[in-house]
């Protein structure tokens, strides 16, 4: 959907997917597409939550999702295995259990918007 129908549909939010790789593939310049993509936000005070932590730090209100640092470092356990000669049918198969909490304080107040006490607590990091 283009900024066209952004600006004409009315909800109360938006949701990003998670899958990083596929919003990249679809936009020519992922840093531009997120940051007009939290300019439409602001602009409709409509607020943004996605999976990854990158729109948040662009102007999302919140993320909740996988630690990518993390994954990435299991990735490279395993490519160093494979290397030293593990077939990758005998490695065990990896879920993340390390998830992250976002918040963006600076724009809940811009959206006029609370977050409860006990969700900033459990918060893993706050963006003032």
């Amino acid at each position: 959907m283009g900024s066209g129908g952004a600006e004409r549909a009315r909800g109360s939010g938006i949701f990003g997917v998670s899958n990083t790789g596929a919003y990249r593939r679809m936009s020519t310049d992922y840093r531009s597409g997120r940051l007009q993509l939290a300019t439409l936000s602001a602009r409709h005070a409509i607020p943004i939550i996605s999976g990854t932590r990158e729109i948040v730090e662009v102007g999302g209100l919140m993320s909740y999702g996988p630690n990518f640092v993390d994954a990435w470092h299991q990735i490279g356990i395993y490519t160093g295995r494979v290397l030293k000669g593990t077939k990758p049918a005998e490695l065990p198969v990896w879920q993340t259990s390390k998830f992250e909490l976002i918040i963006n304080a600076q724009i809940a107040r811009m959206l006029g918007l609370e977050i409860p006490p006990q969700l900033l607590a459990r918060a893993d990091e706050v963006i003032e």
